[in-house]
């Protein structure tokens, strides 16, 4: 009796000990499956760094052609598909929502980026941080906010997606024409600063192809998208919600970074920094995307305290605070690294790669950031979506409901 109480004791002890292995292996794989994003940027990095003449610009795969062409127009095909045409036509015409974005995109963010210049030049005399470095900066902070991630992130956390994209169309409209002045004129005055300055670069191609580019890759499959979602609403819906459509768009984000990397590193303009700028550009990414996306989300949320004040700003509804944190501190490479091209053309190439350095890492390395504020994000709307369906105010009757999938539903 006690050898079978015994055996039972320990077929019970190793069923619990299996189980709790199940558990555990099934909390990993899902948390690994949680940041295949993150996981898959390794990867292209890696790809990048070892095979960088198959996805740089006028390499192997033609990639500003396949994967600047082609994958940003899937990204808003998908987008044309996915978002009420009357969620566009209202935000075309929400002056607050423009004001806000370009205003942190083309005045705010250079601001700071100049102070920041302005302080290192201050206390680093002998020049550790590369001055292309800073020279790179200044362009970053000049360029319009990002195409294709803005939408993407925002759709993910929840946000309002219609927003994103009618804030990337407006901005990247706007850029080509205010980057280059804006840019040179915010370049310090000093003698290390001369080639940027005096560059002479002719900026009528890059016009040409940066129109071409936003004609062909994002208006061209924006329209087409709406107009089979005006011509076939109910099959569209069905189609992308049991194919998982929109989650298409977060592997396009992943060979966008590939074709980022492999150009960087084809260039040979990351190997040959400095330690200290290296570091310098690493570090301020992150400090300055963070920083960047928590003003934003103040400026359209305001504390309690300041609610109360006579001129204060009154708050906007989650899903568009949303898309201005994911529009408001993004930069493009779309129109940096051709602009950058353009401008400096008379520049000597080495040096040229290395001004590239803080373009590409940056718009990298949000999308990084931004993809653990998805997950905050989403958790966040939802928090106050039920705090409004429980007072009856914000976020109740009347508001979209974003599903699972990315898609949009009135209610």
């Amino acid at each position: 009796m006690s050898q079978c109480a015994t055996e039972h004791e320990t077929a019970k002890h190793n069923h619990s000990n299996t189980a709790c292995l199940k558990q555990a292996t099934k909390t990993t794989l899902l948390f690994i499956l949680h940041q295949w994003l993150l996981i898959g940027i390794g990867v292209v990095c890696v790809l990048a760094y070892y095979f960088p003449n198959v996805a740089k610009h006028g390499g192997i795969i033609r990639s500003e052609y396949s994967i600047l062409y082609g994958a940003m127009a899937l990204i808003f095909l998908i987008s044309g598909l996915s978002i009420p045409r009357q969620k566009l036509l209202l935000h075309f015409l929400n002056w607050r929502l423009h004001l806000l974005v370009q205003v942190i995109s083309f005045l705010f963010i250079p601001a700071v980026v100049l102070a920041v210049v302005h302080a290192i030049l201050a206390g680093d005399p002998h020049g550790h941080i590369d001055r292309a470095v800073l020279a790179g900066y200044i362009l970053t902070a000049c360029i319009p906010t990002t195409i294709a991630s803005n939408v993407v992130m925002t759709r993910a956390a929840g946000g309002d997606d219609a927003a994103a994209l009618v804030e990337v169309l407006i901005a990247n409209f706007l850029g080509p024409f205010i980057t280059a002045a804006w840019t040179v004129t915010l370049l310090p005055d000093t003698a290390e600063f001369e080639p940027w300055r005096d560059g002479g670069g002719d900026l009528s191609d890059m016009y040409r192809g940066v129109f071409k580019q936003l004609g062909l890759s994002v208006l061209l499959p924006l329209v087409v998208g709406q107009l089979v979602r005006w011509t076939w609403p109910d099959q569209t819906a069905r189609v992308l919600q049991k194919y998982h459509i929109p989650k298409i768009g977060t592997v396009c984000l992943l060979l966008l970074v590939w074709s980022t990397f492999s150009s960087c590193f084809a260039t040979g303009a990351l190997q040959t920094l400095s330690a200290w700028s290296i570091v310098f550009v690493a570090g301020f990414n992150v400090a300055l995307y963070v920083f960047l996306t928590v003003v934003c989300f103040y400026l359209c949320r305001p504390p309690d305290f300041l609610r109360s004040w006579r001129f204060a700003v009154m708050p906007i509804p989650p899903e568009e605070t949303i898309a201005v944190c994911f529009c408001g501190p993004a930069k493009s490479t779309a129109l940096g690294i051709p602009l950058l091209y353009a401008m400096w053309a008379p520049v000597d190439l080495y040096i040229k790669a290395k001004t590239s350095v803080p373009v590409l890492l940056y718009t990298t390395e949000q999308i990084c950031i931004a993809h653990f504020f998805v997950h905050w994000f989403r958790r966040w709307c939802a928090r106050v979506n039920e705090k409004g369906d429980l007072e009856g105010g914000e976020g109740g009757s009347g508001r979209d409901e974003i599903t699972n999938d990315g898609m949009v539903e009135s209610k």
